[in-house]
């Protein structure tokens, strides 16, 4: 396997997602990518605050990661990520989006529902947003600077 680049993305689904997960982490893996899996392992009910919960702790031990966090919509997940220091996430359901948002808003977390997007169209969005990069120009980087002092103001 190739390695195509040093970052690692950390995957994590509940049980609505848990189909998308193994075929992203496979798709991931075929890229060349180092990934990470935080759970669930198998399709037993289980609450998706603790699998962003997974997520959120693997990314704090880490650098250089982005993560993917998969349920049934994606929006559960987003906003529990979102709870945490240092994240930045969004729900994306086209690849524009997926780019984009990492490209103007620094996102480092994707949310996916597999309820929503077909599995062909999730791995397009997930190769945009591994492959985004933060442009820095100075209005995205002056938008980004207000959001992380708002975080800071309001620590969670």
């Amino acid at each position: 396997m190739k390695e195509v680049s040093k970052i690692t993305v950390i995957v994590g689904s509940d049980h609505a997602g848990f189909t998308y997960k193994g075929e992203i982490l496979s798709h991931l893996e075929a890229l060349g990518y180092l990934t990470r899996d935080v759970g669930t392992h198998n399709y037993h009910p289980v609450d998706y605050p603790d699998i962003a919960n997974n997520l959120a702790e693997a990314m704090r031990d880490l650098t250089a990661v982005k993560g993917i966090l998969i349920c049934g919509s994606g929006v559960g997940v987003c906003i529990t990520i979102n709870k945490y220091r240092g994240i930045r996430a969004g729900v994306c359901h086209d690849a524009y989006s997926a780019h984009q948002g990492v490209e103007h808003d620094d996102m480092n977390v994707l949310c996916l529902g597999q309820r929503i997007v077909g599995m062909e169209l999730a791995k397009e969005i997930v190769q945009k947003f591994i492959e985004a990069e933060f442009s820095h120009a100075p209005r995205h980087q002056r938008r980004l600077d207000k959001i992380l002092s708002i975080e800071r103001q309001n620590l969670l």
